[in-house]
């Protein structure tokens, strides 16, 4: 084991510093903007259901239309519910592990 940790130190000081790059400086999104990004749509979605189901109640809304936000609403719920659900179990399982 301390051989492994001293051949992982010796290489991570082999990598030349400042010379890679990050995925901002590639032009891509990093992971808490693609998050972030995610869960404002997640919610715009599901704000669009509410919006649609009060429209239905005034009489202001089609009936295919207050059905398929609704039912999109109902995905985008259950997708994030899904989510939530692995993260708090990619959690644990991290809690498991022997350090």
């Amino acid at each position: 084991m301390v051989a492994n940790i001293a051949n992982a130190i010796s290489a991570y000081q082999n990598v030349p510093q400042g010379e890679g790059l990050s995925a901002r400086d590639a032009g891509g999104k990093d992971f808490a903007s693609f998050v972030q990004e995610a869960a404002e749509s997640a919610l715009a979605t599901m704000q669009e259901g509410e919006n649609m189901t009060v429209k239905a109640i005034r009489g202001e809304a089609e009936l295919t239309d207050v059905v398929a936000a609704v039912n999109n609403a109902e995905v985008t719920l259950q997708t994030v519910v899904n989510i939530r659900d692995r993260m708090v179990q990619a959690y644990q399982e991290i809690l498991r592990m022997p350090i």
